[in-house]
């Protein structure tokens, strides 16, 4: 996903399922399944359900997405 290609937006955590993904509801009631990269892996240890993670999603596949 290309910086300039993706969609950035905000999701709720709703379920951790582990090795860095997690289950996320968008503001527009969507969910979808977005992982941690490499460099935001160590920060995500801190979080549990009900925080808010900014994320980006590819406009070809609105079901997964990146953690930034």
């Amino acid at each position: 996903m290309s910086g300039e290609n993706s969609i950035e937006a905000e999701g709720r955590i709703v379920k951790a399922i582990g090795n860095g993904r997690f289950w996320l509801e968008l503001e527009n009631g969507h969910r979808l399944v977005a992982h941690a990269t490499k460099r935001t892996q160590k920060d995500l240890g801190k979080v549990s359900e009900n925080d808010s993670l900014q994320i980006e999603v590819s406009p070809f596949d609105l079901s997964k997405g990146r953690i930034v």
